[in-house]
């Protein structure tokens, strides 16, 4: 690995089979924005903890399998599928990933994914 800042993306990406949501907010700045690109952006680590809780209550299980990654110095760019499971849906959808970090926090998460898809699967709008 040669970027603390790819560390900081993996571990967080990582820990979403934990679905441990303290774990997962430790992850970011307090000021930090999360952004799933077809809705408006979350502002804030208590949004960002919201947005969470909200995709742990509707999931059984999230995981995520990194498929690429790339970084540059603070930037990391990731491919990935995001695997989403409970009693009536099993969705694995295909997202890019950019996160921004600083001094080791995430300072920017946006990703990119055909909403639709989320939507055909959950029928549960995001945002």
């Amino acid at each position: 690995m040669s970027n603390v800042a790819e560390r900081v993306v993996l571990d967080f990406l990582g820990a979403w089979r934990r679905g441990d949501i303290e774990e997962l907010m430790s992850f970011f700045a307090p000021d930090a924005i999360y952004h799933n690109i077809p809705v408006p952006p979350v502002c804030g680590a208590a949004a960002i903890r919201e947005a969470f809780l909200g995709f742990a209550k509707l999931m059984d299980s999230i995981e995520i399998e990194n498929l690429h990654v790339a970084a540059a110095g603070d930037v990391v760019f990731t491919e990935r599928i995001d695997r989403f499971r409970n009693a009536t849906v099993s969705l694995d959808l295909p997202v890019a990933g950019v996160f921004e970090v600083r001094g080791g926090k995430i300072v920017a998460h946006r990703d990119y994914f055909d909403y639709q898809t989320w939507m055909r699967a959950t029928g549960i709008p995001l945002g």
